[in-house]
């Protein structure tokens, strides 16, 4: 991820990386969402040219997902998943789910706009837990 953020700007994978960080944090609970990462929206767009710039960045983005992931796929599908796997699994559901529904501002503006109900929550997974 960074290697992708420097190829555009020296500044995008801090800045990203601290905005993945603060947003997807859940103030309540003292912690992060997930395990780190980038997040970035609102990509400002003046001209054709800064479209087309902001559109090599995202598609460089999701070219070095699409690398490392299946890396990572390989390397562990054949680890054994034990109960405790299992139970943190359950609890980043419950994470994900607690912060879609308190913080994400896409789930609160669906929610609040009279938005398809269904499609806005067909994210959240079909089991989780919370401690």
């Amino acid at each position: 991820m960074r290697a992708a953020c420097m190829g555009h700007n020296p500044t995008y994978y801090e800045r990203y990386k601290k905005w993945a960080d603060e947003y997807f944090y859940i103030p309540h609970r003292e912690v992060h969402r997930g395990v780190g990462g980038i997040f970035y929206d609102h990509l400002e767009c003046v001209d054709d040219a800064a479209f087309d710039r902001n559109l090599a960045f995202t598609q460089d983005v999701g070219k070095a997902f699409l690398d490392v992931f299946p890396a990572l796929v390989r390397k562990r599908m054949g680890s054994e998943f034990t109960p405790e796997d299992e139970a943190r699994q359950l609890e980043y559901r419950g994470r994900y789910a607690e912060f879609n529904l308190v913080y994400d501002r896409g789930t609160i503006f669906g929610l609040k706009t009279g938005g398809n109900i269904d499609a806005i929550l067909m994210s959240l997974p079909p089991r989780a837990t919370w401690s």
